[in-house]
């Protein structure tokens, strides 16, 4: 079995302070950079949105953060503007060690839908290419650790499942938005449901 540790998003948008605050990520960081010492294959993703998305609830007139518009015909929740590329708070979180990843996936890219997911965009119109990545590297097992639990986390690990990857996601290695209370703990559940492994940080690390 070969693995690689995939972190979701840890970007200083959603740090603490950020635009869109994920509370308790920048703790994650210094645990992340342990992590990352434990795996041969690292890979990132990153949201990568232009100004122009329409996640952003400030591209809507009358719209609110955390409003529902259709896109594609799905269901998307409104955001506040984050993760602008080649912004400061589309850069890596201040203090993670980014010099050891090995291969970055952006997403969101496409200014017509969103992409919580790091395979695929929110309709499976498109892929990112991390698939094919992992294939090159005959990866079979993801350990998911970043942010949001609730969103990015959470999809990518769904995806991973569809296509045939034994997931395992660190739980104390992620934190959520928890945009609606019990979000978080529905994430996990949901997640569980599915067949993702939830682990902790310490079965690694030991």
């Amino acid at each position: 079995m070969t693995d690689a540790l995939l972190i979701i998003d840890m970007q200083n948008d959603f740090m603490d302070n950020g635009a869109l605050c994920v509370p308790g990520a920048l703790a994650l960081v210094p645990l992340i950079n342990s992590l990352i010492s434990h795996f041969t294959y690292v890979i990132a993703s990153k949201d990568w949105h232009p100004k122009s998305h329409q996640s952003f609830a400030a591209n809507h007139k009358n719209k609110s953060v955390g409003d529902t518009i259709k896109l594609h015909g799905i269901l998307h929740t409104l955001w506040p503007v984050h993760c602008v590329q080649n912004s400061y708070g589309a850069s890596w979180a201040e203090g993670l060690d980014a010099t050891k990843i090995n291969h970055v996936v952006l997403k969101g890219s496409d200014p017509t839908i969103d992409s919580y997911s790091a395979f695929f965009d929110n309709a499976h119109l498109r892929s990112t290419g991390l698939d094919q990545e992992l294939k090159r590297l005959q990866v079979d097992q993801l350990f998911i650790c970043g942010v949001a639990t609730d969103y990015c986390v959470k999809f990518t690990a769904f995806d991973a499942l569809s296509l045939g990857y034994s997931v395992f996601v660190i739980e104390d290695a992620c934190k959520g938005v928890e945009l609606y209370p019990g979000d978080v703990a529905k994430a996990f559940m949901q997640m569980k449901e599915k067949g993702v492994k939830i682990v902790s940080s310490s079965t690694r690390l030991c």
